[in-house]
């Protein structure tokens, strides 16, 4: 299909990417968004791109891996297009190793990066390379692997809104009905799903992040006491997340937030008097199977969902949208199993 009139419904990382994509390979594309650009989950601070460990293997890991891999290129000619940064790198990531068990596993996973990342990516076993930029560690050893990169998910954002502009596509707020609909909707997607079956499809889980007055824009991100720490190119570092199924508010910040600033200062000393710029927290939206939905909407012929980023949106963005690409415009289904919507339905 050489060209389509496409309507992509959400102006989030999932729906701009996807809409990217298509505009590039010549669809004619309309983004349709109530809301406005990123204001759901995608409008965060954090924008930690990182792997799941290298073992146990299976589709949704190959997947980000190839995603991850994909990211240089993609944000590169986002970049180019729109004259706007979205705050990519893929400056790698540190974390401390805490025990002589840990420190025995964290060797084997090297060994099994070098199989399943092959010369892509290194996972290293190092002592630690910077006392003044590291996480607290019993051993004195840490982790480094070259994969991991970091994005500002809101100039991410607004790089793609750019980029798309020099496309002909504006973000509107109500567009009339194509032929062709997919539905990148996050948060409220998948409570529409929720309202049309039987069992819950999906939920928006809370995070609360914060944003520090730290200076460290070619630091290697962060990963201690089960915190993403990352040190962004203009020069602000966030900090995240909670992990929070209930809660009365979804965007306000609270003690819990507080406890993740605690325990950041307390694992690494650099950020002890740093200040705090500003508190986020939103609803990232995930799905039954806990992996990305992608593919036709079975009981609306011409509809199609992409939902779930959950916390790897961004990472898995490239790809997503690759393949709802390849779907939508060649006919043709490379979606992984698990990734199918029937998978959440």
């Amino acid at each position: 299909m050489a060209t389509a009139d496409i309507t992509v419904r959400g102006a989030g990382i999932f729906g701009l990417s996807i809409a990217w994509i298509l505009a590039q390979r010549g669809a004619r594309v309309q983004v349709v968004d109530p809301n406005g650009l990123g204001t759901g989950a995608s409008g965060g601070i954090v924008g930690a791109l990182a792997p799941h460990v290298p073992e146990n293997w299976n589709p949704k890991k190959q997947f980000q891996l190839e995603s991850l891999l994909m990211a240089e290129t993609f944000w590169a000619e986002v970049e180019a297009a729109s004259g706007q940064s979205p705050g990519y790198a893929r400056t790698g990531r540190c974390q401390p190793i805490v025990d002589d068990t840990v420190l025995t596993l964290a060797r084997q996973r090297g060994e099994t990066a070098k199989t399943l990342w092959g010369d892509a990516a290194t996972w290293t076993v190092r002592p630690i390379a910077n006392p003044n930029w590291a996480a607290h560690s019993k051993t004195g050893m840490e982790i480094f692997d070259t994969l991991s990169a970091r994005i500002h998910p809101r100039q991410a954002c607004a790089a793609l809104a750019a980029a798309l502009k020099t496309q002909g596509v504006d973000i509107q707020s109500k567009a009339p009905e194509t032929d062709t609909t997919i539905h990148a909707t996050g948060v409220a997607g998948l409570e529409e799903l929720n309202a049309s079956h039987t069992r819950m499809v999906g939920a928006g889980i809370k995070g609360q992040a914060a944003l520090l007055d730290f200076t460290a824009p070619d630091a290697p991100q962060l990963f201690a006491d089960t915190l993403h720490i990352i040190p962004h190119a203009d020069g602000t570092t966030a900090i995240g997340s909670t992990t929070e199924r209930d809660y009365d508010s979804p965007t306000a910040t609270d003690t819990q937030l507080d406890d993740i600033l605690t325990r950041a200062r307390a694992a690494i000393p650099a950020l002890q008097d740093a200040k705090v710029l500003a508190r986020w927290a939103g609803l990232r939206p995930r799905s039954r199977s806990r992996a990305p939905m992608l593919g036709p909407w079975p009981e609306r012929p011409g509809h199609y969902i992409a939902n779930g980023g959950f916390k790897i949106g961004f990472g898995m963005a490239p790809k997503v949208a690759q393949t709802m690409a390849h779907l939508i415009l060649d006919g043709r289904d490379t979606i992984p199993q698990g990734f199918e919507v029937a998978a959440s339905l």
